[in-house]
């Protein structure tokens, strides 16, 4: 089933990326992008890439529920169907911000929940073709490479902390006394691509304000399976129905989110 469901869906990932996102890319027109809330945009490629992967989802698993993120943000009642027995989550186009300016990363998120929590999760970064996937309790895999999570081994670790989404109190917290305890690199604001730093050794630490659950399902899990860590700062596990709450780390390793947790605690 594992390895059926896998190729079902790097297919419909792959043929909606080419249909849509790169069909687009670079190449929008004014009216092809629109404001959605303050700082970020939605374009066509958003639209007709969700439209495509919601209909190709239903055929691969029709039983299933779908929240897809452009959707739940027309509809908040979507929202509901995270805690179903199996629910499809799809962030159609990660990265927006950076697809509208053409540039990347950006990328695609699925996963798939059962009552709150993910079991699988596929990453998708359409320029490079590098697929990322996990299933729970199975391991993560690169490219159909079994992949296990290293740190950037530098002797200072490098954090990619958001602020993006910290209020103004907040983010001058970390600043003060999170930040001068790493190396800090920019976020891409893509997490299709965040995770996978934490995974490869690009990044040790990340930290995020907003933790909704396409942008975060598939790589949480992707990490964890990996040997890093994703979790609430508290430790406690991250989950779909409770996307909505605040704070999220992501790690290399256990000690790395450890060290960032106990930090936060303090502050």
């Amino acid at each position: 089933m594992t390895r059926a469901l896998d190729t079902a869906v790097a297919a419909l990932m792959r043929e909606t990326a080419e249909k849509t996102l790169l069909k687009h890319y670079q190449r929008l027109a004014t009216d092809d992008v629109t404001n959605k809330a303050a700082d970020d945009v939605v374009t066509i490629a958003d639209t007709e890439s969700e439209i495509m992967l919601a209909e190709g989802l239903s055929k691969i698993l029709p039983e299933t529920a779908i929240v897809g993120e452009e959707a739940a943000h027309a509809d908040p009642a979507i929202f509901e169907r995270l805690s179903n027995k199996l629910c499809w989550i799809i962030d159609p186009l990660d990265g927006t911000n950076n697809y509208a300016a053409g540039k990347p990363p950006f990328g695609i998120l699925l996963a798939l929940a059962e009552k709150g929590e993910t079991v699988a999760g596929w990453i998708y970064d359409p320029l490079t073709d590098r697929l990322c996937t996990a299933h729970r309790g199975q391991g993560a895999w690169l490219n159909g490479e079994r992949l296990t999570a290293r740190t950037s081994g530098a002797d200072v670790p490098v954090a990619a902390i958001s602020l993006v989404f910290a209020d103004p109190t907040r983010r001058a917290s970390l600043l003060e006394h999170i930040a001068p305890h790493y190396t800090l690199v920019d976020i891409p604001r893509c997490a299709a691509e965040q995770y996978p730093r934490l995974a490869l050794g690009q990044n040790d630490v990340s930290l995020f304000e907003r933790t909704y659950a396409w942008d975060h399902a598939a790589g949480v899990l992707f990490l964890n399976e990996a040997g890093g860590k994703a979790a609430r700062p508290d430790g406690s596990p991250y989950r779909v129905d409770t996307h909505l709450k605040s704070g999220l780390i992501g790690a290399a390793s256990p000690a790395l989110f450890d060290d960032l947790a106990e930090r936060l605690a303090r502050i």
